[in-house]
């Protein structure tokens, strides 16, 4: 799949190193493996969208996830990626790209699956079902938990006075072989407690809610299952858009197998801001 971005006007620039090579500034050593124990990241993404009338109770199924983590030893991370091909049925989703689109039609190869829907969820790139049903969806999460995962590590540097802002994966050693096959290393910037009031299309006078909205995607390395297994540091630097908020903000790094879509590996982190300010409700797209 080539990168992918959410949002224009976003300037990026990326530095890669393997373990052990050169690097500007210090790189802190990889972590080790998990802990027994410790919570399995899982990545549960929701392709939905504003003008489908079936989407609000995924939205909300994906909201109670991310806040009530109710899979035991899963830490259940959410990425809301709205498509595009409602905004022609009478309301223009504000968070929609074809971006979204084009990588729920790679899951649907993958996956082989006969056609593209919402609402949609997708755990750990392995199994996809209607985003709506509670039970399959905690069902797949379960699953997932137990799979094997590449470590990895997100710090992100960042100062309340600038919207540019660094972000560090330290990834591996794979000591238990998750990865079988090359794996892309993807960003995503999330944000969450967002709500729009729809005034057009099936959700006409509703105020829907909505969190893990990605803003901005895009793949930073690919690499293979050797130098995983090695350790390796992916870092990425950003200038934030001034629409966002950056206390609702967080930095997801992924490992994706490049043919199965497997996600092998993730992990999040806070983007630290100064105090949130109030702010009027996002009316969304003109309809």
């Amino acid at each position: 799949m080539r990168p992918t971005r959410a949002s224009a006007g976003i300037a990026v620039v990326v530095a890669l190193a393997a373990a052990g090579g050169a690097a500007p500034g210090p790189v802190p050593p990889p972590p080790d493996d998990p802990a027994p124990g410790s919570p399995a990241p899982v990545i549960v993404e929701l392709f939905t969208s504003q003008g489908c009338s079936s989407c609000p109770p995924a939205d909300d199924l994906l909201r109670g996830l991310a806040r009530n983590q109710p899979v035991p030893g899963a830490t259940i991370i959410p990425l809301s990626e709205h498509v595009d091909y409602w905004d022609r049925l009478g309301w223009r989703d504000p968070f929609s790209s074809p971006r979204f689109t084009a990588r729920q039609k790679s899951y649907a190869s993958a996956l082989d699956a006969a056609s593209i829907y919402t609402p949609q969820m997708v755990v750990d790139g392995q199994v996809g079902l209607v985003g709506s049903r509670g039970v399959e969806v905690r069902a797949a999460i379960l699953e997932a938990r137990g799979r094997p995962k590449v470590p990895v590590r997100v710090e992100v540097d960042s100062h309340p006075r600038s919207r540019v802002v660094e972000v560090t994966a330290e990834v591996g050693p794979d000591r238990l072989s998750a990865a079988a096959e090359a794996i892309g290393a993807w960003l995503a910037i999330t944000e969450s407690g967002l709500e729009t009031d729809v005034r057009a299309g099936e959700n006409r006078f509703r105020r829907l809610h909505h969190t893990g909205v990605v803003r901005h995607l895009e793949r930073l390395d690919t690499f293979t299952a050797q130098a995983a297994a090695a350790g390796r540091s992916v870092r990425a630097r950003l200038r934030l858009d001034a629409a966002w908020t950056r206390e609702r903000l967080h930095a997801v790094v992924f490992l994706q197998e490049r043919e199965s879509l497997r996600i092998v590996g993730a992990a999040r982190a806070a983007v630290a801001g100064p105090p949130a300010a109030k702010r009027p409700r996002n009316p969304g797209g003109a309809p």
